[in-house]
């Protein structure tokens, strides 16, 4: 028996009827081929910021170490600044000619880039040709996040029923936090069951072979599903995807990108840069650090899809989005003075847990309210350019 489609006339969006057990499997299976590659991607990418000094002292040596980790830090943020660029490339390619082929794209691209970082001999091996082969992987990296984010955030949302597409959009969120909750696991058990001198040599490269998972797990499980239909109502893709973007929904974008910057930029201060402040400057065992960044994983990954349920049950998204935006600007700062003042670890996790908390409850409400308001036509693009370009602005503030 087929899956039969309907098209929403708002954005000619098709979905499934929901109801019978074919139509649940088939959701599961695309929500695991969205949501469990798109965090795979998530963990090789971030996971090059965990292991940061040692990359430095590979490939980028120098007489001064703060200038070696500089110069891994800022190869860490070209991915960052790629992503924009991906964004546009993989977008377009996804309103033009279909969303699976264009995650199966980004699959290829993220396997490859990820296998030149964890297999390039280092600079005592091959001299100069380390450091351009671990930026062009990087920036081969930030190409396929870019695009991938959002071109698997559209196909889940236009594959689903009406009905359920808050939750099935927020595993889309869950993913990430379930990303760098296991970065940063590995990156703790890696330091613990290794000598220093391993974990510098050989050792972190340990993660990247195992984010090599994308390619055999990631190009299996996209390319059993099947591509969604260009919904009738909006006559053909788009030839021109961006320049109709910037033509008719320029400010769609804009606005899309300060609502997810509103959120980004908080999570940044209080939940990025704190794992660090709490363990260098006020001189907290490092357990406290991993502990701050587990928790805020451990909530991104289990609030989004309670989330998402709530969506569901109340059409009107927008109040939502506006409670927990409000009340993360509220906080923020008391929050920050409340964690920069602490003498334990209890009031750093609440502070922290409740700024996650705060985020996790909107980001996916955040997706689905750009995602509904762009046509099929160019949605792909928007999304990804919205979230990629919010990504790079918003990194300039860590």
């Amino acid at each position: 028996m087929t899956i039969q489609r309907i098209c929403t006339p708002p954005t000619g969006t098709c979905v499934r009827p929901a109801g019978n057990q074919e139509d649940r499997g088939e959701l599961l299976k695309i929500v695991v081929a969205t949501s469990l590659v798109t965090g795979l991607e998530m963990f090789d990418f971030t996971v090059f910021g965990f292991f940061a000094v040692m990359i430095g002292d590979q490939f980028f040596p120098s007489s001064d170490p703060l200038t070696s980790l500089l110069l891994a830090v800022g190869t860490f943020g070209v991915g960052f600044f790629m992503r924009p660029l991906g964004a546009i490339m993989i977008g377009a390619y996804a309103d033009r000619v279909g969303r699976r082929a264009a995650m199966t794209r980004t699959t290829w691209m993220m396997g490859l880039g990820t296998a030149a970082i964890g297999l390039c001999p280092s600079f005592a091996t091959i001299g100069v040709s380390a450091p351009i082969i671990i930026v062009a992987a990087r920036s081969l990296q930030g190409l396929a996040l870019g695009g991938d984010i959002g071109t698997a955030a559209t196909f889940v949302m236009e594959a689903g029923p009406v009905s359920r597409r808050g939750y099935l959009v927020s595993w889309q969120v869950a993913s990430q936090g379930a990303a760098a909750l296991l970065g940063a696991s590995l990156g703790v058990l890696l330091s613990q069951a290794l000598p220093p001198a391993a974990l510098a040599s050989w050792g972190w490269r340990i993660p990247f072979l195992i984010g090599l998972l994308i390619l055999p797990v990631g190009l299996y499980v996209r390319r059993r599903l099947r591509e969604n239909p260009i919904p009738a109502t909006t006559g053909s893709s788009s030839r021109a995807p961006l320049a109709e973007l910037s033509r008719e929904h320029g400010r769609t974008i804009l606005l899309a990108m300060l609502m997810m910057m509103g959120q980004t930029i908080p999570v940044y201060a209080i939940v990025y840069y704190m794992p660090s402040y709490v363990t260098r400057v006020m001189h907290m065992p490092a357990v406290t650090g991993y502990l701050v960044s587990a928790l805020s994983a451990l909530l991104m990954v289990a609030i989004p899809p309670l989330s998402g349920l709530i969506t569901d049950r109340r059409p009107r998204r927008k109040p939502l989005v506006l409670f927990t935006s409000g009340c993360t600007a509220l906080l923020v700062y008391p929050v920050f003075l409340m964690i920069t003042h602490a003498k334990s670890a209890l009031p750093i996790l609440i502070g922290v847990g409740l700024i996650s908390a705060l985020v996790a409850l909107g980001a996916g409400v955040v997706t689905l309210l750009v995602l509904e308001a762009l046509p099929a036509r160019v949605r792909a693009s928007g999304i990804a350019i919205s979230h990629a370009l919010h990504v790079a602005l918003s990194s300039t503030t860590r």
